[in-house]
């Protein structure tokens, strides 16, 4: 079995290279479920339903999300109604939505997606670690392949949910930093993870955001409005393979591809 995970999808460049991508990946992996963090789809800054029904439209089947979630107010009637799109498991209780995803791939397997959140330099929400556990013992017995995503800032905070993690999920990537890390693994027992999987988006750009307005903040200390940069898209992502009867990952391998390459790929 092969999982498609799209790291952080950003404004228009991301979600154009999204779906010139994914008919590609597909054919060349022979992937079995395509899954997307969608937080900053929407211009750079949260996520709307028409643009997560547009982001279901090009073959991704589950969304995750992070801190951004909520940017745009109306994804709070949405989300309750879209069990593909998840926000962190650890919001407290009585927060619209769901933070596991329960489901099938296209040939049958059952496989459970997990989003939850960091702590370190992020909003207090609750106990990434206890909650993680919680949310694995729900779909124990369910679903034999389990991905984690974990939105979270701090890399020691990332490597040490990997560990916590290893041989109770099928693999554990972070998101929410939009750089791609080179420490792509499989650990000792049978977890493939990866530290931050990057961001789908306009990589000539401050981790998506105009040049000029994030620079200005560093050098002058001053307030700048920040809007989502408009050059061409670059895909970061990994594919994941795994054996679905013991769960455990048999590999995993990091993409980063650029407008040219997938159109290379597309045409291969």
């Amino acid at each position: 079995m092969r999982i498609l995970f799209i790291g952080d999808i950003f404004g228009k460049p991301g979600r154009d290279i999204t779906q010139r991508a994914i008919p590609a990946l597909v054919q060349r992996y022979d992937l079995d479920l395509v899954i997307a963090n969608v937080e900053n789809s929407a211009a750079g800054f949260g996520v709307t339903g028409d643009i997560a029904e547009t982001i279901l439209g090009f073959g991704v089947d589950v969304m995750t999300t992070g801190n951004h979630v909520w940017d745009k107010k109306e994804i709070l009637e949405y989300i309750p109604r879209q069990p593909k799109l998840l926000r962190p498991a650890n919001f407290p209780a009585g927060v619209p939505g769901r933070g596991t995803w329960l489901g099938q791939t296209r040939t049958g397997e059952r496989v459970a997606v997990i989003n939850v959140m960091g702590r370190v330099f992020m909003a207090p929400l609750d106990d990434p670690f206890a909650v993680v556990l919680r949310e694995i013992e729900a779909v124990r017995g369910k679903a034999k392949i389990i991905i984690v995503d974990f939105h979270a800032e701090a890399t020691s905070e990332k490597v040490a949910m990997g560990w916590h993690l290893d041989g109770r999920v099928t693999a554990i990537f972070g998101t929410h930093t939009h750089v791609q890390t080179a420490d792509e693994r499989l650990l000792p027992k049978g977890t493939a993870y990866l530290t931050d999987v990057g961001m789908t988006g306009p990589h000539d750009s401050i981790i998506g955001v105009t040049i000029d307005a994030a620079l200005s903040r560093f050098v002058s200390g001053m307030p700048a409005k920040f809007e989502a940069a408009t050059g061409p898209g670059r895909l970061n992502a990994i594919v994941i393979t795994a054996d679905p009867a013991s769960g455990k990952a048999l590999g995993i391998e990091r993409i980063n591809m650029s407008l040219q390459d997938v159109t290379a790929l597309a045409h291969g």
